[in-house]
Protein backbone atom coordinates (compact mmCIF):
# COMPACT_ATOMS: atom_id res chain seq x y z
CA UNK A 1 0.00 0.00 0.00
CA UNK A 2 1.16 3.80 -0.75
CA UNK A 3 2.41 6.05 2.36
CA UNK A 4 -0.20 8.03 3.25
CA UNK A 5 1.99 11.01 2.57
CA UNK A 6 1.88 10.74 -1.36
CA UNK A 7 -1.48 11.91 -0.41
CA UNK A 8 -3.40 14.76 0.70
CA UNK A 9 -5.32 15.15 3.60
CA UNK A 10 -8.95 17.02 4.24
CA UNK A 11 -6.72 19.82 6.24
CA UNK A 12 -4.30 20.47 3.52
CA UNK A 13 -7.35 20.97 0.97
CA UNK A 14 -8.90 23.45 2.78
CA UNK A 15 -5.42 25.12 2.81
CA UNK A 16 -5.20 25.27 -0.92
CA UNK A 17 -8.36 26.63 -0.87
CA UNK A 18 -7.35 29.43 1.28
CA UNK A 19 -4.28 30.09 -0.52
CA UNK A 20 -6.30 30.26 -4.31
CA UNK A 21 -8.75 32.44 -2.01
CA UNK A 22 -5.20 34.62 -1.32
CA UNK A 23 -4.30 34.94 -5.12
CA UNK A 24 -7.45 35.70 -6.29
CA UNK A 25 -7.65 38.43 -3.65
CA UNK A 26 -4.13 40.30 -4.39
CA UNK A 27 -3.84 39.18 -8.30
CA UNK A 28 -7.40 38.79 -9.40
CA UNK A 29 -8.90 36.13 -11.47
CA UNK A 30 -6.97 36.31 -14.76
CA UNK A 31 -3.85 35.32 -12.75
CA UNK A 32 -5.54 33.01 -10.68
CA UNK A 33 -7.13 31.42 -13.34
CA UNK A 34 -3.33 30.84 -15.07
CA UNK A 35 -1.55 30.03 -11.93
CA UNK A 36 -4.21 26.82 -11.48
CA UNK A 37 -4.34 25.51 -14.65
CA UNK A 38 -0.40 25.76 -15.22
CA UNK A 39 -0.36 23.53 -12.29
CA UNK A 40 1.80 26.06 -10.27
CA UNK A 41 2.93 24.33 -7.27
CA UNK A 42 0.97 26.30 -5.03
CA UNK A 43 -2.08 25.06 -6.04
CA UNK A 44 -0.97 21.56 -7.13
CA UNK A 45 0.52 19.39 -4.81
CA UNK A 46 0.79 15.19 -5.48
CA UNK A 47 -3.46 14.39 -5.69
CA UNK A 48 -4.11 17.37 -4.51
CA UNK A 49 -5.03 20.30 -7.03
CA UNK A 50 -7.45 23.11 -7.14
CA UNK A 51 -10.06 24.03 -9.78
CA UNK A 52 -12.64 27.01 -10.34
CA UNK A 53 -16.19 27.29 -11.84
CA UNK A 54 -18.46 30.20 -11.89
CA UNK A 55 -22.05 29.06 -10.50
CA UNK A 56 -23.50 28.18 -13.63
CA UNK A 57 -20.74 25.40 -14.03
CA UNK A 58 -18.56 27.02 -16.51
CA UNK A 59 -15.25 25.94 -15.95
CA UNK A 60 -12.40 28.76 -15.39
CA UNK A 61 -9.19 26.84 -14.11
CA UNK A 62 -8.58 22.98 -13.08
CA UNK A 63 -5.24 22.32 -12.08
CA UNK A 64 -5.80 18.11 -13.86
CA UNK A 65 -7.55 18.65 -16.18
CA UNK A 66 -6.86 21.98 -18.52
CA UNK A 67 -9.14 20.35 -21.15
CA UNK A 68 -12.57 21.59 -18.99
CA UNK A 69 -11.49 25.03 -19.05
CA UNK A 70 -14.50 26.56 -21.05
CA UNK A 71 -16.70 23.78 -20.52
CA UNK A 72 -19.56 23.90 -18.52
CA UNK A 73 -19.79 20.79 -16.37
CA UNK A 74 -22.92 21.74 -14.34
CA UNK A 75 -24.80 18.77 -15.45
CA UNK A 76 -21.92 16.59 -15.22
CA UNK A 77 -22.54 13.37 -13.34
CA UNK A 78 -20.20 10.78 -11.46
CA UNK A 79 -20.94 7.19 -12.35
CA UNK A 80 -23.27 6.74 -9.23
CA UNK A 81 -25.12 9.53 -10.69
CA UNK A 82 -24.27 12.39 -8.46
CA UNK A 83 -24.28 16.00 -10.19
CA UNK A 84 -21.06 16.76 -8.83
CA UNK A 85 -20.73 20.55 -9.91
CA UNK A 86 -24.30 21.72 -9.57
CA UNK A 87 -24.01 20.12 -5.33
CA UNK A 88 -21.18 21.77 -4.90
CA UNK A 89 -21.86 25.40 -6.71
CA UNK A 90 -25.19 24.52 -4.18
CA UNK A 91 -23.04 24.44 -1.52
CA UNK A 92 -20.70 27.26 -2.14
CA UNK A 93 -23.87 29.42 -2.76
CA UNK A 94 -26.11 28.29 0.38
CA UNK A 95 -23.33 27.43 2.96
CA UNK A 96 -20.80 29.61 1.49
CA UNK A 97 -18.22 26.65 2.08
CA UNK A 98 -18.48 22.74 2.44
CA UNK A 99 -17.23 19.05 1.41
CA UNK A 100 -19.15 17.06 -1.52
CA UNK A 101 -18.67 13.47 -1.98
CA UNK A 102 -18.70 12.25 -5.80
CA UNK A 103 -16.15 9.58 -7.88
CA UNK A 104 -13.61 11.04 -9.86
CA UNK A 105 -10.58 9.84 -11.70
CA UNK A 106 -7.06 10.06 -9.56
CA UNK A 107 -4.28 11.97 -11.65
CA UNK A 108 -1.95 9.52 -10.30
CA UNK A 109 -3.59 6.72 -10.83
CA UNK A 110 -6.22 7.29 -13.09
CA UNK A 111 -8.57 5.13 -11.25
CA UNK A 112 -12.52 6.29 -10.62
CA UNK A 113 -12.16 6.53 -7.11
CA UNK A 114 -14.30 7.91 -4.04
CA UNK A 115 -13.41 11.69 -3.84
CA UNK A 116 -14.63 14.34 -1.15
CA UNK A 117 -14.22 17.90 -1.95
CA UNK A 118 -14.12 21.25 0.01
CA UNK A 119 -15.39 23.99 -1.82
CA UNK A 120 -16.11 27.97 -1.24
CA UNK A 121 -17.35 31.05 -2.30
CA UNK A 122 -15.34 33.24 -3.66
CA UNK A 123 -16.90 36.23 -5.46
CA UNK A 124 -19.24 35.20 -8.28
CA UNK A 125 -17.28 31.43 -8.52
CA UNK A 126 -16.68 28.69 -6.16
CA UNK A 127 -12.86 27.16 -5.73
CA UNK A 128 -12.53 23.30 -4.70
CA UNK A 129 -9.70 21.00 -3.63
CA UNK A 130 -10.58 17.58 -3.43
CA UNK A 131 -9.08 14.39 -1.48
CA UNK A 132 -9.30 10.83 -2.77
CA UNK A 133 -10.93 8.24 0.07
CA UNK A 134 -9.56 5.16 0.94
Amino acid sequence: PAAAAEFGTKDEAVAMVKRVQEKFKHDGPEATFAAVTNKDPEFNDRDLYAFICLFNGMTMAHGARPALVGKSLLNLRDPDGVPLIRLMAETAIEKGSGWVDYKWPNPITNAIEDKTSYVEKMGDYFVGVGVYRP
